[in-house]
């Protein structure tokens, strides 16, 4: 397959890239300068512009495109930068996929589990009604846009969840101060996170793609759920090291703002029953796994 791929410098997208060419494809990454290099391809989200003509000698897509939600503060003008990344993005490579003549056969168009909003300890399956907040509705604006695609293109929507990586991501802050041993639950630890290893988000993208019946919402979340606190344990477990150091939910608040409540304080009980309907086997199906995984050298 030839994949054209925005956000492909991210965590995510460099590792659907990676295992792309591992399995003997060829990945096309998109960039905002001007291209260099034989896989990559010059566009201009901000301004609508892709060249059409790419889109014909591609045959599938995948949107990963958008500024970080991890960039504190929330000011409004960075939220404001937050919405314009991906729908822009979304935007130009839809309007591509209509002008171009030979169309890709599938979309895979990135979401998120801020789609869900604060749902305490329900079981989230793609079939729950959006939440309240900024990042719901984001997540939904962002997957109403993909779904502008054009007639014969297949339309996928990745709700991610927290991906656990070694380097980089939402363990970024968090791995050293575990390492220290002075880490530990956020909040009460009580909620819900949901999350994936790296590696198995981009295998779960991959398989998407791969699946012809796959559309519509898809949950990439590992099938085992856990609460901050077991994450955190977990992640403490495997590096022999103690969680004792909690943070009170006043102090995140006082400290992150709005971004406490949205992403850190967030309980989202998310299934991977959908995910696993369609044949996808994890690699790191369980927490324990994850974990070792993570804090492997």
């Amino acid at each position: 397959m030839r994949v054209l791929i925005s956000g492909a410098s991210g965590l995510i997208g460099t590792e659907v890239a990676k295992q792309l060419r591992e399995g003997g494809h060829e990945p096309l990454r998109l960039v905002r300068r001007a291209a260099v290099a034989a896989d990559e391809v010059f566009w201009n989200p901000e301004k609508l512009e892709l060249d059409p003509q790419v889109l014909n000698t591609v045959d599938a897509v995948v949107n990963l495109a958008g500024a970080t939600t991890g960039k504190i503060p929330w000011t409004a003008a960075y939220k404001k930068e937050i919405v314009a990344s991906r729908l822009n993005s979304t935007k130009t490579l839809v309007e591509a996929m209509k002008a171009a003549t030979n169309k890709p056969k599938v979309f895979v168009s990135g979401s998120a589990a801020g789609f869900y909003g604060e749902a305490g300890d329900q079981l989230l399956d793609e079939n729950a009604p959006k939440g309240t907040g900024f990042l719901s509705d984001l997540a939904a604006e962002w997957e109403q846009q993909a779904l502008q695609a054009p007639t014969g293109v297949r339309v996928v929507l990745v709700r991610t969840t927290m991906v656990m990586s070694r380097k980089l991501g939402a363990l970024g802050r968090l791995l050293p101060l575990l390492r220290l041993g002075v880490g530990g639950a956020l909040g009460s630890g009580k909620q819900w996170w949901a999350w994936i290893s790296l590696p198995d988000e981009a295998r779960a993208i991959i398989h998407l793609i791969n699946n012809s019946d796959a559309v519509g919402p898809y949950n990439l979340t590992a099938p085992e759920p856990a609460t901050c606190g077991q994450i955190i344990d977990g992640l403490a477990k495997a590096l022999h090291r103690p969680a004792w150091f909690k943070v009170p939910a006043f102090a995140l608040r006082l400290l992150l703002g709005e971004v406490s409540d949205e992403i850190l304080l967030c309980s989202q009980k998310m299934t991977a029953d959908r995910l696993l309907a369609t044949g996808f086997e994890f690699e790191h199906p369980t927490l324990q796994q994850a974990c070792d995984w993570v804090v492997a050298k």
